[in-house]
């Protein structure tokens, strides 16, 4: 009857403006079933650091994010601050 708390990132999603959505799933497990499980998301812009993130985001972002891509998130965020101005 031993609990176990585990976090994996379950979910990457790379949307159209380079930008990638995680998902990590934590779960409660007993016996190798789960008890209990809570998601936490977060989000990488294109060009963001990626210390911390786990080595399949970060494969994914290294494939991902070309300098056109970075290129173009930078200037469709200028595009947006110059039309809020």
């Amino acid at each position: 009857m031993a609990l176990t708390k585990t976090e994996v990132t379950d979910k990457i999603e790379v949307l159209e403006n380079g930008t990638i959505q995680v998902r990590s799933a934590i779960r409660i497990m007993e016996n190798g079933s789960v008890l209990s499980s809570s998601f936490h998301r977060h989000v990488l812009t294109p060009g963001q650091d990626l210390t911390d993130q786990d080595p399949k985001v970060s494969a994914i972002a290294s494939a991902v994010w070309t300098p056109e891509v970075i290129a173009a998130y930078e200037a469709m965020l200028a595009a947006q601050e110059a039309e809020m101005n």
